[in-house]
């Protein structure tokens, strides 16, 4: 994996980033999502990197093999506004003060959080198989508590760590021949790790408290993306069955949005890179 790509740990303000970087030419910053690591990444990053873009892949902040401070019962400390600032002191200090983002799933969240909070840093956003957590809240029904129930269960305290550190390979269910033996062995770790799931439930934990009440504050201050919005979601999964079209949900964040739907299961960038790649490579060099 990464073949071309160089690896290094990044000290940030707060917390210690690992990171995969390579290629020349204008700056992507890719943000994986749970329970993933940034090597999901590995099929679409070179290829975007042949199109010419310099491209980042972090482990988010608790994922894989980055760290961050303790978690505290406020769960500030994993909220994504703290994720974002990461990822902006990763860019610069990479020598990126603009970039292009792309944030799938949990990295939706972060990527919406940094560019409402960072807009100058960011040139372009995409959104991969993820809508603002305050709007899945405000529509939460039946339906969706039954197909996301695990937002809820990773909210209670003490409980699921308990659970998935039981048996993780259990509950952490991986194809190596779909990821790529490689991707699924890093991931593997990872999940194995009970600090790394920690911060993954605190992941959750804040998007439900914190995390919305942040976005909540923005749409009453009328906070909007005011960069050009690319929305993607995986024809095979779930996103577009809940809501109908999500460009409709994202119209209410910004103004230029675009996008369509990929054939494939949730994990976009293992299942259908070439799609992927040639969407995110037209629409960043446009």
């Amino acid at each position: 994996m990464f073949e071309e790509f160089s690896t290094r740990t990044v000290r940030t303000s707060e917390a210690s980033i690992f990171v995969r970087y390579g290629g020349e030419g204008p700056p992507l910053l890719l943000l994986h999502g749970h329970p993933r690591t940034s090597a999901t990444w590995h099929r679409v990053a070179p290829v975007l990197v042949r199109r010419g873009f310099s491209v980042v892949c972090p482990d988010l902040r608790g994922y894989g093999r980055s760290r961050g401070p303790a978690p505290t019962l406020d769960h500030v400390p994993h909220a994504k506004r703290a994720v974002a600032k990461d990822m902006v002191e990763v860019m610069q200090t990479l020598g990126h003060q603009r970039f292009g983002l792309v944030g799938h799933d949990r990295g939706a969240a972060v990527a919406l959080r940094l560019v409402l909070d960072h807009p100058s840093a960011v040139t372009r956003v995409a959104f991969l198989d993820g809508l603002p957590l305050s709007e899945h809240l405000t529509r939460a029904d039946a339906r969706f508590a039954t197909a996301w129930w695990h937002w809820f269960f990773f909210a209670q305290p003490e409980i699921p760590e308990r659970v998935i550190n039981a048996d993780p390979d259990a509950w952490y269910r991986g194809d190596p021949e779909a990821m790529g033996q490689e991707n699924h062995d890093e991931w593997r770790t990872a999940t194995r790790n009970p600090d790394v799931v920690r911060a993954m439930l605190e992941d959750y934990r804040a998007g439900l408290t914190v995390d919305r009440q942040h976005e909540e504050a923005d749409r009453a201050r009328g906070t909007r993306i005011d960069c050009p919005v690319l929305v993607l979601w995986s024809l095979r999964d779930d996103l577009e069955d809940l809501y109908g079209d999500p460009r409709t949900i994202w119209r209410d964040w910004a103004d230029d949005v675009r996008g369509h739907g990929i054939d494939a299961g949730h994990h976009v960038a293992e299942e259908a890179p070439g799609p992927l790649s040639a969407a995110l490579g037209g629409f960043f060099n446009g």
